[in-house]
């Protein structure tokens, strides 16, 4: 179900958005193998998406803004002791 809001743009003035439902299609983990052996998982979890309206980039798709969170998950080397 689509709503309008305001919420603050990139400069921090009220837009006019419409909020746009979705569901999760794929969440990938971003893994990372540091040089001390921990493995670092990052993976983005969106909680909302907007529209902006009326307004487009250059290619002309509509503009739009995502709120999000990043999750990380951390797994040190076991040290042998």
């Amino acid at each position: 179900m689509e709503r309008r809001r305001r919420i603050p743009g990139p400069d921090g003035e009220l837009i006019n958005v419409t909020e746009i439902g979705f569901r999760d299609h794929n969440e990938w983990w971003n893994e990372y193998l540091l040089d001390d052996g921990t493995v670092i998982r990052l993976k983005l979890v969106v909680s909302r998406v907007y529209r902006r309206d009326g307004h487009f980039d250059h290619s002309g798709d509509p503009v739009y803004y995502v709120d999000s969170t990043e999750v990380l998950a951390v797994s040190p080397l076991e040290s042998e002791e």
